[in-house]
């Protein structure tokens, strides 16, 4: 017979739709990232016959663990005698699966924090620069500018985006953290910094860009 015809967990799955805060098979599609079809593929008891990793998509999107779902929409895949081992296969499986997603989500993350940090290389590398000169002299308008800027700042922060040294700072030359931008220095010799470099993630990102200082003031 075929299963398709034979089997319909529609009120298990409205169920669990319901505990999850979900209201329609498109919106649990759109939660769990699969496609509808897949979902109705499960409420017509065709679950074992599922790749795993669909399955464990459609357990995140109800809230419920990977050996739930199967004891919901395919139970004799967990309760007949040799379905012990099947199960504790599943359960690797979902770690695994679990593991690589998670790979996956901290790879997106980085690729995407690291190209919105190419998208803000020119105010990264100019705005302390503006800070520090507007500072110099209170006066000029955009001194009442600066505090609309510090939700940027803590974004920064949070992406784990650090500043190699604050604009006007005098600091011992690095060549490989600083870039010369004027006269000659040696390592370990005071520099000023004229433009902030930066760390992501404690790698080099930028490296700040710095002067010599007049020998009367080293």
């Amino acid at each position: 017979m075929n299963p398709s015809s034979s089997f319909d967990y529609s009120p298990e799955l409205r169920r669990l739709m319901q505990q999850a805060g979900l209201s329609s098979v498109e919106e649990l599609s759109q939660k769990a990232g699969v496609s509808q079809w897949q979902i109705i593929r499960l409420r017509r008891g065709l679950a074992r016959q599922m790749r795993v990793e669909i399955l464990l998509y459609i357990s995140q999107g109800l809230n419920i663990s990977l050996v739930e779902l199967l004891a919901t929409f395919a139970p004799e895949s967990v309760s007949s005698p040799e379905a012990g081992s099947s199960v504790e296969e599943l359960q690797q499986e979902y770690q695994r699966l679990q593991t690589q997603m998670k790979q996956q989500q901290d790879s997106q993350l980085q690729e995407f924090e690291r190209s919105s940090l190419e998208v803000l290389e020119a105010w990264l590398l100019q705005w302390p620069t503006v800070v520090y000169k507007v500072k110099q002299n209170s006066k000029l308008p955009a001194i009442k500018l600066l505090p609309l800027l510090r939700p940027i700042e803590r974004l920064m922060q949070q992406w784990g985006v650090e500043a190699i040294a604050s604009v006007g700072s005098e600091v011992p030359y690095n060549p490989q953290m600083h870039q010369l931008l004027e006269g000659t220095a040696q390592t370990g010799e005071t520099v000023l910094v004229r433009y902030t470099g930066y760390r992501y993630r404690g790698q080099l990102l930028h490296r700040a860009k710095v002067s010599s200082l007049p020998q009367s003031q080293q």
